[in-house]
């Protein structure tokens, strides 16, 4: 089933526990990020407001006790999207709450697929498809998902991620 609009902000609302995210693309065309990522290139100050709706859903969720957090993987080289997400994204929702993880996979390879999705309290699938450079197609609600498969691949990429300030202070 295709997810879109209130259907897929829902997962977000009436999630009980958690919402975890793999996040494999090493880049996202966004339009709601296009003038942001722009301004990231041209080395202007990240806005302070900058994320901002993702934060407030963060918080609502931190704070009435449930969790979201995502694993996301890098290559060296990083893209011009990755920096951009390392520098002005990820700290902010780590700040708003949310448990991001790195997965740094240069040289390596690891049993994780290719397939963005978010997991919503170890019982729901969403596939979240794209296009080569990164434009979003659609998402999907996977029917009846190998729950133990996508368990695995998140207890894989969280035991082989470290923290973005650990990752940071790793690099040259």
């Amino acid at each position: 089933m295709l997810l879109d609009g209130d259907a897929w902000q829902g997962h977000f609302r009436d999630f009980k526990r958690s919402a975890w995210r793999l996040e494999v693309q090493p880049t996202y065309t966004m339009p709601a990020e296009a003038e942001s990522l722009a301004r990231f290139l041209r080395g202007e100050p990240k806005p302070d407001d900058h994320n901002a709706p993702w934060h407030v859903t963060v918080r609502a969720a931190v704070t009435s006790g449930k969790a979201i957090g995502r694993v996301r993987v890098v290559r060296e080289p990083l893209t011009d999207y990755q920096r951009y997400q390392l520098a002005w994204g990820i700290p902010g929702n780590v700040a708003a709450g949310e448990d991001i993880r790195i997965l740094d996979l240069t040289g390596r390879a690891l049993d994780l697929p290719d397939q963005d999705f978010w997991m919503f309290d170890e019982s729901t699938v969403v596939h979240l498809n794209y296009r080569p450079d990164g434009t979003q197609i659609n998402r999907v609600l996977i029917e009846t998902p190998a729950l133990a498969q996508y368990l695995r691949w998140r207890d894989l990429a969280l035991a082989e991620s470290v923290s973005l300030t650990e990752w940071n202070s790793a690099r040259p």
